[in-house]
């Protein structure tokens, strides 16, 4: 998805790629196969480039320091992604910069995980430091009984992290953008909709959202990037918490382009994908207004439908207005597999943009729906 943008400044995009088949390979011209938790291949691969970035946060620390020191401009750099890498790391940070943090604790064993329990109350989260994502690596625990059963966990990665079970109205994320000099940008805050730990719809602005709360929300992004050193687009995904502290938690940070962001292709000035590729080689960053009322994206996982594009007539004619982004993945239950994006202009109802993405969504997740008889008979 950074490929159209690459291509629009005239920039050349090289992937690191870790098989001939994923879906990033067709989309730049080239796509060397390697792994990224190789030195050797990590610096075979970024021979020749002007920057070094990335679109997930696993690539070792220790390769990109001994790259940087060989001269390779790597962005972000190993100290700030390391907080995007360990989530241990990032709640130490976000303490020590005095930001809405849950409550938590390093846990080394069930006895440790058991007096934190009591200490903050159940249910606690556990939460294995590095790997996790989109839900994956997280437990609640629900009483001593269950931080016992959690046992084998301590034997895979320890110290683990436990956390509150923090009461939320809502999930938020507040996307920035900073340049190596220092040059930053900020998004509107965004509604996000998880369904089984998974992002599944966002909302730009998030409605109803206190201004003062959106206003800390950024700042409060804004300094997290400043202050880790991040180059690059960084998402910071909140709990709203009405009534409690600034109105909102940190929950966790992505340096990267992020699914809470994917709404920016249709519904802002500049994509997250261009600011992104703007920021990592110093280039003045684009304005990030929201190009109508409304922007809503809806995520579709892999369904009943594996031939995508058999369902695009249907989906597009379903509703004009509507984007559709495809990732180039086989169809797999449950996984990610693209977006649809719409954008409302004046007097437009996100409520409604939200019933017509899903329903583009459905579409192509599920296939084009029969016809139906009444349909049938008004075409004969």
């Amino acid at each position: 998805m950074m490929a159209p943008a690459a291509t629009a400044l005239g920039l050349e995009l090289r992937v690191l790629a870790e098989a001939e088949d994923v879906s990033a390979v067709p989309a730049v011209p080239t796509a060397p196969v390697g792994d990224y938790r190789s030195l050797k291949d990590l610096r075979a691969f970024a021979r020749g480039v002007d920057v070094l970035t990335f679109d997930h946060e696993h690539v070792p620390t220790e390769h990109l320091a001994e790259l940087i020191d060989e001269g390779v401009n790597v962005q972000p750099g190993p100290s700030a992604l390391v907080h995007a890498q360990d989530k241990l790391r990032m709640r130490a940070a976000i303490e020590e910069l005095g930001l809405p943090n849950p409550r938590w604790a390093a846990v080394h064993h069930v006895e440790e995980l058991v007096e934190f329990g009591e200490r903050v109350g159940w249910p606690v989260v556990l939460k294995t430091p590095r790997g996790g994502y989109d839900g994956k690596g997280v437990r609640v625990l629900r009483s001593p009984s269950d931080a016992e059963e959690s046992i084998d966990w301590f034997g895979t990665m320890t110290p683990l992290l436990a956390e509150e079970l923090v009461e939320f109205s809502r999930e938020l994320s507040a996307l920035v953008a900073r340049t190596p000099d220092g040059a930053s940008r900020a998004w509107p805050v965004v509604h996000t909709i998880q369904v089984d730990g998974v992002c599944d719809e966002v909302i730009a602005p998030a409605p109803g959202l206190d201004p003062e709360v959106a206003q800390a929300a950024q700042t409060a992004a804004l300094r997290i990037a400043e202050e880790l050193g991040v180059t690059g687009v960084m998402a910071a995904e909140l709990f709203e918490t009405p009534g409690r502290g600034a109105g909102f938690l940190v929950n966790e940070l992505a340096m990267r382009p992020h699914n809470t962001g994917h709404w920016t292709q249709d519904g802002s000035v500049t994509s997250q994908f261009e600011q992104h590729l703007r920021a990592v080689l110093g280039l003045p960053l684009g304005a990030t207004d929201v190009l109508g009322d409304w922007a809503v994206m809806k995520n579709y996982l892999g369904g009943a439908n594996q031939d995508l594009y058999s369902a695009y007539p249907a989906a597009l004619a379903a509703d004009p207005r509507a984007k559709v982004h495809a990732y180039g993945k086989s169809v797999r239950p449950g996984r990610k597999i693209g977006h649809v994006n719409l954008v409302g202009g004046p007097g437009s109802d996100p409520e409604d943009l939200r019933a017509r993405a899903a329903r583009v969504a459905a579409i192509v997740r599920d296939g084009a729906p029969a016809p139906t008889e009444a349909t049938t008979q008004e075409n004969a």
